[in-house]
């Protein structure tokens, strides 16, 4: 079994509508003692390390971020989200986490890891503000999908299960910037793989499993939100545990567990019921 501790949407940084980021540097030094008391794997960051403010404020950010997380003694894969990327470049990011944020497939023994580094810059100057994801991310989650040749957790900043928004404090008015737009051609891609998939994402801010196609979609809370828990810090964080069977623990005052298992692909789904009547 491989166990992965994961923390996300950190938001470290001043209060903003329910984000507790004036908390975010007291609850990842709570969080690095717990992660070094369990001992896992790995440890994943899914991204939005801060909330944007300007190039100078973010830089200075993320790295109070960085050397928070330096104290972690397990190794420790990082995600750009949408926030990381408003004023600092993907370079940027790199030169302070100390590592290259291109996507790739960690071996994991009986499972692979893809840390699907999807560009997250919500682009704000267009005609429809949000998400647009490059041809080049999709061709590489595509790709790796068909050439998988055992289990694959996909990780990344972005769910692209296309899961309802309704009571989500952010987006259920919004639901257009909770995913990509071509979020369908990320689950087509997905599909493609003959073995079991799992997906875990971060950017909604709220603990989620959606199956879809036979592929389990997982989204964690983040570290500092508090929709969900009455104006106090979710201190969520979570445990990820891969073998025959996938178990999710989320931690903290907004707890959630799911056991998967992931596996087949699903029968297509019936065509629209008139059409089906017709045929018959």
């Amino acid at each position: 079994m491989t166990r992965i501790a994961i923390v996300t949407d950190i938001h470290h940084g001043a209060p903003s509508h329910t984000k507790r980021g004036d908390t975010a540097l007291d609850l990842l030094a709570d969080f690095t003692r717990w992660a070094n008391a369990e001992a896992p794997d790995l440890i994943l960051d899914l991204g939005d390390r801060i909330s944007d403010i300007d190039t100078p404020t973010d830089n200075r950010l993320e790295r109070e971020v960085a050397e928070a997380l330096s104290h972690l003694d397990a190794p420790i894969h990082h995600i750009c989200g949408n926030h990381d990327r408003d004023h600092l470049g993907v370079a940027d990011n790199e030169a302070i986490l100390g590592t290259p944020l291109q996507s790739q497939v960690i071996d994991l023994g009986d499972w692979q890891l893809a840390l699907w580094r999807a560009d997250a810059k919500i682009h704000r100057n267009t005609a429809t503000p949000g998400f647009d994801l490059p041809e080049s991310d999709l061709l590489w989650l595509s790709r790796m999908a068909q050439q998988a040749e055992k289990p694959t957790l996909v990780a990344s900043h972005v769910p692209v299960s296309g899961h309802s928004q309704i009571g989500n404090y952010y987006f259920q008015r919004n639901a257009s910037v909770s995913t990509y737009p071509q979020a369908d051609r990320a689950r087509q891609a997905l599909a493609q793989a003959r073995v079991p998939v799992a997906c875990i994402a971060g950017h909604v801010h709220w603990n989620t499993v959606t199956t879809v196609d036979g592929i389990p979609h997982m989204t964690q809370q983040s570290l500092t939100e508090s929709f969900t828990t009455g104006g106090e810090p979710a201190r969520a964080w979570g445990m990820l545990t891969l073998g025959k069977t996938l178990h999710w623990q989320v931690f903290g005052d907004d707890p959630f567990e799911a056991r998967l298992t992931p596996g087949r692909r699903w029968t297509p789904p019936l065509a629209p019921f008139l059409q089906s009547l017709a045929a018959e």
